[in-house]
């Protein structure tokens, strides 16, 4: 297999993939629930909730967070146990304490969120194709929006042959063949992105996995065993406690993370680590030391 940094992409080449593209979505179309909204924060939330997680997986719990946190007021007078809590299961709690400080940022504003990318990229935890996605869809504004599915459909039509593509050579073409207007609503910049997502999606179904010839692919590391994992295991030791006044001390959620490690077959954690773990999280905003006690 050829290395693609010779590979050029000719704007003669684009009109045909665009039409191609476009006919695929329309094949292609999945009537999921956050495309039956342009509320900027149920997008917004649901690019975060998508982000390495299946569709399948997403579908009921964009809908049970909206139910807990309707609106971005709601979420931004939240607590940080109750936010963690509904997080739970869909992994990455990072990004859960991300919607929560983005919450409050956008709240302090004025609670609109805002359309133009420099705004977006400016809150917590939102990074380019966040801010793309929401502009796209919830706006339907140009934006350059390049994942895993949007990658998936740019190497396989445009770069059959090559490896290790990088995204600089991708970017430019996101950029050019995106609408720049919403005037046509069967071309404009959401009914675009929609196409390249649900072919993409489906390409990865029928052929082997395009964005891996991407330099951007990372194989996922294993969660089972990892400090990820264990890092996790202390937030929710952590939130069974939520509801006890005096929190949790450091050998009860040293015995609880060794019970579950127990059911995993997992060799015992030692209390040193668990203390260094709750440190950790600390740091980080998402527990905090009262006496020998932690809470949430």
């Amino acid at each position: 297999m050829e290395s693609c940094l010779n590979v050029q992409v000719s704007r003669d080449m684009l009109a045909p993939f665009r039409q191609n593209v476009l006919r695929r979505g329309r094949e292609l179309y999945r009537d999921l629930p956050w495309r039956r909204t342009t509320d900027p924060y149920e997008i917004w939330i649901s690019e975060v909730m998508l982000q390495q997680t299946q569709v399948s997986r997403v579908d009921g719990r964009w809908q049970r967070w909206l139910e807990r946190f309707p609106t971005v007021d709601a979420l931004a007078t939240a607590q940080t146990a109750d936010v963690l809590d509904e997080w739970q299961g869909m992994g990455y709690n990072r990004r859960a304490l991300s919607l929560l400080k983005a919450a409050k940022a956008v709240s302090d504003g004025g609670g609109r969120m805002p359309c133009e990318a420099a705004d977006l990229v400016a809150l917590p935890g939102i990074g380019p194709a966040t801010a793309a996605g929401i502009r796209a869809f919830a706006f339907d504004l140009p934006s350059v929006y390049l994942e895993t599915n949007v990658r998936a459909v740019l190497l396989h039509e445009l770069y059959p042959d090559a490896a290790q593509v990088p995204d600089r050579e991708l970017l430019p073409i996101v950029e050019a063949t995106c609408p720049q207007d919403a005037s046509d609503p069967s071309d404009d910049p959401r009914t675009w992105y929609y196409a390249l997502l649900d072919y993409g999606a489906y390409l990865k179904r029928v052929v082997p996995n395009p964005s891996r010839r991407s330099r951007t692919h990372v194989r996922q590391t294993k969660f089972e065993g990892s400090h990820r994992q264990k890092r996790a295991m202390v937030v929710r030791a952590l939130l069974a406690h939520r509801g006890d006044g005096g929190g949790a001390s450091l050998d009860s959620l040293t015995r609880e993370v060794n019970e579950e490690e127990a059911r995993a077959g997992r060799p015992p954690v030692q209390e040193s680590a668990v203390a260094a773990l709750l440190e950790e999280l600390a740091r980080e905003g998402f527990c905090h030391r009262d006496g020998e006690s932690w809470l949430v």
